[in-house]
This record gives structure tokens, sequence and C-alpha cells, in this order.
């Protein structure tokens, strides 16, 4: 079996690829650089994951990867932020727009629906009519 790369550029990642890398679980190093580039706290990513700020401050401490379960969550957002950087022309707008009440996502923050894969793909759904310009 061939070693999958550890973290490819996710939108150019085939399916299986990303599989095992959800299987393999997300290393803690990157789950903080990527922290950082979505300007997410350790209270954010909590809420998101369904895990403790405790639990987050264990899997740096014992340098350790995370689950598939919780893995799965994190690629599922960078994706969607890599996608909604597209749609939008910039991370800028994109965070600007995921911290805005938009009505047709029941006038929420898209950001407070990150914590199912249901919100994610509500959010994708809804960045998909904004790309083709179908407004609700």
């Amino acid at each position: 079996m061939k070693e999958p790369k550890k973290y490819p550029i996710l939108s150019d990642a085939d399916p299986e690829e990303l599989v095992n890398i959800v299987r393999d679980g997300v290393a803690f190093p990157y789950f903080v650089k990527l922290s950082d580039k979505l300007h997410f706290t350790f209270e954010e990513w909590s809420s998101y994951l369904h895990l403790s700020e405790r639990t987050i401050q264990r899997y740096k401490k014992e340098s350790k990867t995370f689950d598939p379960i919780y893995s799965e969550r994190i690629i599922q957002i960078e994706l969607l932020y890599k996608r909604g950087s597209e749609v939008f022309g910039s991370e800028a707008s994109f965070n600007t727009w995921m911290e805005s009440n938009i009505v047709a996502l029941g006038n929420v923050k898209p950001k407070e629906l990150l914590d199912t894969s249901f919100g994610i793909q509500s959010i994708m759904d809804e960045l998909g009519r904004i790309e083709h310009g179908v407004f609700a």
C-alpha cells in the first residue's frame, strides 16, 4: 500500500487521500497552524468538535493526533474555508460573511453551524448558490 501524503493541498486531495488523512488523524501541530490561519480559538474548536478545551490541551501536551471522528470535522471545516475563500475571492471577505447573520441560513451566523456535518453542508450549499448567483 502506498504511503499517503500527510497533508496535501486538501482541495486537490481525492476521496481516498482524505479518508487516509482522517484515519491517520490530524496531527496537533497541523491543527495549530490551521487554527491560526482560520483565527479560531481552542474554545471555538471545543464547540465545533464537541471536546472540552481541557481535552484539546491534553492533545497538545501529549502531541497526539486527533481521533478520526474529530479529524474528519477538522478537515471538513478546512475544506469549507478553502471553498468559501474561492467563492468570495479572499479569506477576509469569507470570514466577514461567516460572522454575519445570513437569512438563507435561518438568520444565524454560518460560523455557528460548524458543530455539525449538516451545518457544514448547509454552508457549502449556500456557497454553491452564491457562486451561481442564486439568492434565496
